[in-house]
């Protein structure tokens, strides 16, 4: 059975950050959307106080957590830890995340007062305001960082700095940061650069389930009124034959 605290035991502070590895969970509102789950990894988090979780977003081809986290009344999220060496823990915790995108000034002032030093790439710091903590995991040797996503980004990052905007990290950004999978607005410095330069973002789902004009519910939702108008006609249809039957009965014919 699990431990549960309003806050972040100050015991587990030192364990938390001496993790390599975590990961984040979160959904969009709409039932019929896509729940996110996405491992996180390197140097690049912290804990602020008791109740006040940060990490670095670096930039991927997707943006389901800041969708989700940017979705009027949502926010929700779940940070998740586990021990691969020693004693086994598992330590989650639950809050309301909220998204300090790359350039604003609230983001400049974070990583000042905290002295975060942003990597390329760097996209967002999502500051996770905990609700709540809580308490068989595989042993494994650690043995280095991945360099791919950082090496990919500095080149990135370094062709924006030279004026190639084509291969800059910006166009990136509003082609593949700008909307969600169930198409919720995504990075805003994405949605702005891509109206701005005529950027269209990349579809990230095809087939007869993806969704077309915003999130799936309001698909389902008319999917839904079909069915109801279906029903609505098969029964108009059957009280028209009972209706005849029932004249038939009586007159020696339908509409006699």
């Amino acid at each position: 059975m699990g431990t549960f605290y309003e806050t972040i035991p100050k015991n587990l502070v030192a364990w938390i950050l001496q993790q390599k590895v975590f990961w984040i969970a979160s959904a969009p509102l709409s039932a019929s959307g896509h729940v996110n789950v996405s491992p996180k990894g390197g140097q690049y988090f912290g804990v602020v106080d008791e109740r006040t979780f940060w990490y670095i977003d670096l930039t991927g081809s997707g943006v389901e957590t800041l969708s989700h986290l940017h979705e009027p009344g949502n926010g929700r999220i779940t940070v998740l830890f586990n021990a691969f060496s020693g004693a086994p823990k598992i330590v989650r915790l639950w809050g309301h995340g909220e998204v300090l995108e790359y350039g604003t000034a609230d983001f400049q002032a974070f990583v000042k007062k905290h002295e975060v030093n942003p990597i390329a790439g760097t996209r967002a710091v999502v500051l996770v305001h905990s609700s709540s903590c809580g308490f068989s995991m595989p042993l494994y040797d650690f043995q280095a960082f991945r360099t791919t996503l950082n090496d990919f980004f500095e080149k990135r990052v370094a062709s924006e700095e030279a004026g190639k905007r084509e291969d800059g990290i910006e166009r990136y950004w509003a082609y593949k940061n700008s909307l969600s999978m169930d198409l919720l607005p995504g990075l805003q410095r994405g949605l702005e650069t891509g109206k701005r330069e005529a950027v269209k973002p990349i579809t990230k789902m095809v087939g007869p389930l993806a969704p077309r004009a915003g999130p799936r519910r309001r698909r389902r939702d008319g999917e839904r009124s079909r069915v109801v108008a279906m029903l609505v006609l098969a029964f108009g249809a059957g009280a028209l034959v009972q209706a005849c039957f029932m004249s038939s009965m009586g007159k020696g014919g339908c509409g006699g």
